[in-house]
């Protein structure tokens, strides 16, 4: 009988990546995104680039300030615990070798978070960090509330459809609770204090306080104001563990971080992180209703290069607290279509590369994870490694975009209940001002335009004459296939 259970799967490719990247005891920590296994290492030459990007599960790796394996969506979710049970079962023996290993790479890693952590950059992954681990919540959440529409535009289960809106909605009642106690503990405080002080800007009571002349309405500032919150209750938290006696620490330190960031939060924060978040939803309601195109161009366009920068993360708040305002985001469907784009790309290039087996065996691989919306194994495996054809398809994003853009300023929104999926993932999350058939063919279109123009762009514009006669040449082809790997591309 076979053992080749997705367990034993799971956990042969978690084995077959740890002594790549230098064993238990070069890895010192161990988290995962939605498709990317992010490791800590004490020493960067011990890791085995070539060998890592020629196992079958690896579609890619990025080099940031964490070591990123990219597995891919719930693969990932289930490489990551067999990862980390066999890194403590590697250090359950004592080695002679972790000394040597950490002094080794000291000057390394030192000189790799000099270059990495400037402010801006170290801001927007805390963002991320704060963030991303809400983004499965709101997806679950996010695709509940649209069947719930479509139920209720049906008019099917009736006795049903109040159940599954408290469903969807519980969560979004009380994401910024959540915020809350990823923020403080992203920043160095303790997470339930951060939680608490949040939770204030949700409570239903907060609709009796007066703050510059106007009520308080809960939920106001959103998931802005539960961050600055949280930001506050931190330092307010680490100021009273340098002040206050360790007797009294227990007694003292959580009542006056609460008292005080809430207090700060209640007749300060909350009306400006309102003011915030309503400027935020009035400027990109704005924006799509008045330049709904040349912004659609723009956005769809650049996309892809503030992914490879790191920058996308910026705009995680942006959705969340369009989410909460509106119900859905109108900036994603827009941002998706740099995925389109790249899928039409990828297409090209297979058709233009006849003779070269290694990257057309790649896009094989890579193209359905990029239908689905998984970007990364096409960027990093395909067009990102030629130079041009990474143009061409921010090309067909931009296309996808000004459609999807142009449809708004006709009046057509077409919005996401949640962040994180993209490509056909986001049908099941796709809402408007309109019927859901108009908005489903609206982001059709969208995909349906970056696909062509992402293909025609890359087909006609995406090789030089040099490019396609090294490109196709059996040596090129023995070169890259099975064993030269692919550039590996800082993030």
């Amino acid at each position: 009988m076979s053992t080749d259970t997705p367990e034993n799967k799971n956990r042969a490719t978690a084995a077959a990546i740890l002594p790549l990247v230098g064993g238990a005891d070069n890895v010192t920590s161990v988290v995962h995104c939605m498709t990317r296994l992010r490791l800590g290492l004490r020493d960067r030459t011990l890791v085995q680039d070539d060998a890592l990007k020629a196992l079958p599960a690896v579609m890619g790796v990025v080099e940031d300030d964490t070591y990123q394996i990219v597995l891919g969506p719930g693969t990932v979710a289930r490489v990551t615990p067999e990862f980390e049970a066999l890194v403590e079962e590697g250090r359950s023996t004592p080695s002679m070798t972790a000394e040597e290993l950490a002094a080794e790479g000291a000057a390394l890693k030192a000189a790799r978070k000099a270059k990495n952590a400037t402010p801006f950059k170290l801001f927007l992954r805390r963002i991320a960090s704060i963030f991303v681990p809400l983004i499965p919540a709101l997806i679950g959440c996010g695709i509940i509330a649209g069947l719930n529409g479509l139920l209720i535009n049906l008019g099917w289960l009736p006795t049903l459809t109040p159940a599954l809106a408290a469903i969807a909605s519980g969560f979004m009642a009380l994401i910024a609770v959540f915020v809350g106690f990823h923020t403080a503990k992203e920043f160095g405080g303790t997470p339930i204090l951060g939680g608490a002080v949040a939770a204030i800007i949700v409570f239903p009571g907060v609709a009796k306080i007066d703050a510059f002349g106007q009520t308080l309405a809960p939920g106001q500032g959103g998931v802005l104001g539960a961050l600055a919150a949280a930001v506050l209750a931190v330092h307010i938290e680490k100021w009273c563990r340098r002040w206050v006696p360790e007797s009294l620490d227990v007694l003292l330190t959580p009542t006056l971080t609460v008292l005080l960031s809430g207090l700060v939060t209640l007749f300060g924060l909350m009306f400006v992180a309102g003011e915030i978040s309503a400027a935020i939803g009035t400027g990109a309601n704005w924006l799509l209703d008045h330049t709904g195109a040349f912004a659609g161009l723009v956005l769809g366009g650049l996309f892809l290069p503030l992914v490879m920068l790191g920058l996308h993360q910026a705009l995680i708040p942006i959705h969340t607290t369009l989410i909460e305002q509106q119900g859905f985001t109108v900036l994603l469907p827009i941002l998706a279509m740099a995925g389109a784009g790249q899928v039409g790309c990828a297409a090209a290039v297979f058709l233009r590369l006849k003779n070269n087996r290694s990257i057309r065996n790649t896009i094989k691989s890579a193209l359905p994870a990029g239908i689905l919306g998984v970007g990364e194994p096409l960027i990093y495996g395909v067009s990102l490694p030629l130079g041009r054809p990474f143009i061409t398809a921010c090309a067909g994003g931009a296309a996808g975009g000004a459609f999807v853009g142009l449809f708004s300023m006709l009046g057509d929104k077409v919005g996401s209940t949640a962040i994180g999926p993209s490509g056909w993932a986001l049908f099941p999350l796709l809402q408007g001002n309109h019927g859901l058939g108009t908005t489903i063919a609206v982001y059709a279109g969208g995909l349906l335009i970056g696909y062509l123009v992402g293909f025609a762009a890359t087909y006609w514009f995406g090789f030089t004459k040099t490019m396609l006669a090294e490109l196709n040449t059996p040596a090129a082809d023995a070169a890259a296939d099975p064993e030269k790997p692919r550039e590996t591309v800082a993030a």
